[in-house]
């Protein structure tokens, strides 16, 4: 049943300034993150009451059901049909949100907007708000947005002053360089234009379990777009890859356990199925690994995305642990189903986590042209969960928390599978449990990336922003504080941009993913980056790039000195 959300009962005047917040499909979620949601907003509450505004909800909190979340499409399309459409809107979110639930009425909201987010790992809330700042720029809609550590300072209350009297907030994004400003050598430059040729000629097949996970629109590439890259869609169904891993036997499982155990993985055992990780979890969890490279291999797709969130959660435990091993070139061998031939065998599956199907062409593009280079090709996408400076002051630099439930490689991993954890999924998330496949990134050398679609000029196009970063080595103590202010079963990168802030990276960013993959050293990096980069401009890609290659501010680390 779709619970209908009552307006609120105060009638906003022409004055005042409108908050929404939008929330999770599940209920559970919704209550147990509503506490951070009702501090943040009282908080901005009083943010705006110092500028002499009214904060205003455009919906009632509900003591029935313990929060005060839009916590479906419906209820959100209900709520705005009581919203004054040229009111001064706030979208105010401490926590992970659906987009889907507030879309369709910021599109047609003639008021200015305001995405806001308070700095805080505790629950995903600026991941919530990235994914909705990408979503309205892939609807064409128009939109400030805002984060602070903390709403009283004066840096915060300068901005929303900004946004009240003009309903724009100006970010410096001076970091930003377009390739067309940038020297790609002739010999990578080549390498792009083959990679990008051979990719249109010999098509790709994107198997996509499931389109639009957790209300994330911009996630979703339009056909026409996807197609102009030479890759092409096979829709499949979560139900077939849940009857197909029901068909792989408990044998198959457990030899793919036994590899896992035997690799180094420890898997964090325990007894209570309900707040425990439990073997019988894990099994189906290898089973499902079985059936997805099946499945891959009976419908012949290059690379896969499970959404896993909605549907698949009430039949199967996660599926995170199964994305991060098709991740990696060294994992348990699956045979074809009545053969003795392996599949993929000695490289990873490239597999795109919560069905981002811009994800999922960053990877495949990412594995190509790293395989040509010679380097790496295990890649993942993280969540742009949270950052903080060095709490142990083992350096003096801004680290990035990269964090996400599923999809990353142990080749990732300090120590490799010997450094991998499994531990039970959260139960808010996660009912029926799973085992994450945790462990902390190693230092070295990264590119990251993202593709994301702008629908805000008059047609709308494919865009890739591309950045060089370095993984740093924290001290266990530092890397246990910044798990425990996130999600501690989680694997974790500590990153260091190389010429992007904090803020530069939020006011740029489209996502709330972010792609990463490593290469040998910073010259190899580099060489990645420019390849990656001349393959997406001939594929008729928007691309820029972002920061420096490496740190400091001289003209040698700028992409166009």
């Amino acid at each position: 049943m779709v619970t209908k959300s009552r307006p609120t009962s105060a009638k906003p005047s022409r004055a005042d300034v409108v908050l929404v917040a939008s929330g999770d499909l599940r209920e559970e979620a919704n209550r147990t993150c509503w506490p951070a949601q009702r501090d943040m907003e009282t908080a901005l509450a009083t943010a705006l009451s110092r500028a002499g505004r009214k904060l205003v909800r455009g919906h009632a909190v509900s003591k029935a059901r313990g929060h005060g979340f839009i916590g479906s499409a419906r209820e959100g399309l209900d709520v705005f049909a009581h919203v004054d459409p040229e009111a001064p809107l706030v979208v105010a979110e401490a926590v992970w949100q659906y987009s889907n639930h507030v879309l369709p009425g910021l599109s047609t909201h003639s008021g200015p907007i305001l995405t806001v987010a308070n700095w805080s790992g505790q629950w995903p809330g600026l991941v919530g708000m990235l994914n909705l700042n990408g979503s309205l720029t892939k609807a064409g809609v128009p939109y400030a947005t805002l984060w602070a550590d903390d709403f009283a300072s004066p840096s915060f209350a300068r901005h929303l002053q900004a946004w009240l009297d003009r309903g724009t907030v100006h970010h410096d994004t001076s970091h930003v360089v377009p390739i067309g400003a940038v020297r790609v050598p002739p010999k990578l430059d080549q390498l792009g234009r083959q990679i990008a040729a051979t990719l249109v000629h010999h098509k790709a097949l994107m198997g996509v379990f499931d389109e639009g996970c957790m209300g994330m629109e911009n996630a979703i590439i339009p056909d026409r777009l996807l197609h102009a890259t030479g890759v092409f869609k096979e829709r499949l169904s979560q139900s077939a890859l849940y009857h197909e891993t029901t068909r792989v036997s408990e044998a198959e499982g457990k030899d793919v356990l036994r590899w896992l155990e035997k690799a180094g993985m420890t898997f964090h055992f325990g007894r209570n199925d309900a707040t425990d990780l439990t073997r019988e979890q894990v099994l189906w969890q290898c089973r499902m690994y079985v059936a997805t490279l099946r499945l891959a291999d009976r419908f012949g797709c290059d690379l896969v995305g499970i959404q896993y969130q909605q549907g698949l959660k009430d039949l199967l435990p996660a599926s995170d642990l199964v994305e991060g091993m098709l991740n990696d070139s060294k994992r348990p061998p699956v045979t074809a189903e009545g053969s003795s031939r392996i599949l993929h065998k000695g490289r990873p599956l490239t597999h795109f986590n919560e069905v981002d199907e811009c994800a999922g062409l960053d990877g495949l593009l990412t594995q190509r042209v790293h395989e040509a280079l010679g380097e790496p090709v295990e890649n993942t996408l993280h969540d742009i969960r949270w950052g903080d400076w060095d709490q142990s002051h083992s350096t003096d630099q801004w680290v990035w928390v990269f964090e996400i439930s599923g999809a990353a490689p142990p080749a990732h991993f300090i120590g490799g599978w010997k450094g991998a954890h499994g531990y039970r999924q959260p139960p808010m998330y996660f009912r029926l449990g799973g085992s994450t496949l945790a462990g902390v990134s190693k230092p070295g050398e990264i590119v990251w990336s993202r593709i994301w679609v702008d629908g805000t000029g008059p047609v709308e196009k494919l865009c890739m922003d591309i950045g060089r970063a370095a993984v740093v080595r924290l001290p266990d103590g530092e890397t246990r504080r910044r798990l425990d202010a996130t999600t501690p079963q989680w694997p974790i990168m500590h990153a260091v941009t190389y010429g992007v802030s904090r803020d530069q990276m939020m006011a740029r960013h489209k996502a709330n993913h972010v792609q990463v993959a490593y290469a040998t050293d910073a010259a190899a990096a580099d060489r990645c980056a420019l390849a990656k980069a001349a393959a997406a401009r001939a594929l008729g890609i928007e691309v820029a790039f972002c920061g420096t290659r490496g740190p400091g501010e001289s003209a040698a680390v700028r992409w166009n000195g």
